[in-house]
């Protein structure tokens, strides 16, 4: 895998990690994370596309943006990037805030966007869960990070999923403060941002959460699906927040599935 720097139309550089070639297939990751948190999708699509796997702002390497930024913001820098590629429309999926970060892109930028997934995505957030998420938004912000709750809830005590919770757990505490504070609290006031937008999305639209997760739960994923004219949506099965690295058989064959379909007039739903 090659990795690489774009400089954007706002000055600001975006690092990102290439792998493949064919039709380009563009990664945005989750608050916390970074670029190389899409491998077992790097190295499985690759073979068939042009994976593209970019740091969010103010994570791994790519430049943050001010402090105090909204999701908004985050899409302009989503769509300066995929403008900067000059590779004409893509497949946008994105993980947790990035999955907002592709549904946002997906709504103001239709002519970006070939085909768009929503991985673990919020929807409409509760009461309580919106206040439990701007309370960890304003520890952030207050120079607080707490690795270990996440990790809970992110991670079972299987085997696999303890190796792929150390991966996340070195990201989590490797990444910048700054940007993370920014980004998560993007994120928390981020999930009705683009909520109505759904109903103009006309391009395939993959919405998939695992079906044990509290946060992204299997509710939101089908409302997502069913508000879009060609949405699917995909629950897996005893999984919670981190399915592309806890499941990436099942996420994979999800992703090739969705990146196989033609424009059609139904919307689906598949339990796996």
């Amino acid at each position: 895998m090659t990795s690489r720097t774009l400089q954007l139309s706002n000055k600001r550089v975006a690092h990102y990690l290439e792998q493949g070639a064919g039709e380009p297939l563009v990664l945005i990751h989750g608050v916390g994370m970074q670029a190389s948190a899409w491998y077992p999708q790097i190295e499985d699509l690759s073979a068939e596309f042009r994976v593209i796997s970019v740091d969010m702002p103010g994570h791994g390497r790519s430049d943050a943006l001010e402090a105090g930024a909204g999701l908004p913001q985050f899409v302009e820098w989503a769509t300066s990037f995929v403008e900067a590629l000059h590779v004409g429309p893509v497949n946008l999926a994105g993980h947790s805030m990035g999955s907002l970060i592709a549904a946002g892109v997906a709504v103001t930028r239709p002519d970006l966007v070939k085909r768009v997934a929503v991985l673990n995505g919020v929807y409409r957030r509760t009461e309580a869960a919106r206040e439990a998420v701007l309370q960890r938004a304003a520890e952030l912000r207050s120079g607080t990070i707490d690795v270990d709750t996440p990790l809970r809830r992110w991670f079972n005590a299987d085997e696999a999923q303890q190796v792929a919770a150390q991966k996340v757990e070195s990201w989590l505490k490797s990444v910048n403060l700054a940007g993370y504070a920014t980004a998560y609290t993007a994120f928390a006031g981020g999930d009705d941002v683009y909520a109505d937008g759904w109903q103009t999305i006309r391009c395939p639209a993959l919405v998939l959460t695992g079906a044990d997760d509290p946060n992204s739960t299997p509710q939101m994923a089908r409302q997502m699906a069913q508000a879009a004219h060609n949405g699917t949506a995909v629950v897996i099965e005893n999984e919670r927040h981190m399915v592309n690295l806890t499941a990436p058989d099942e996420v994979n064959r999800a992703l090739r599935a969705w990146l196989q379909t033609e424009p059609q007039a139904e919307n689906h739903e598949v339990e796996v």
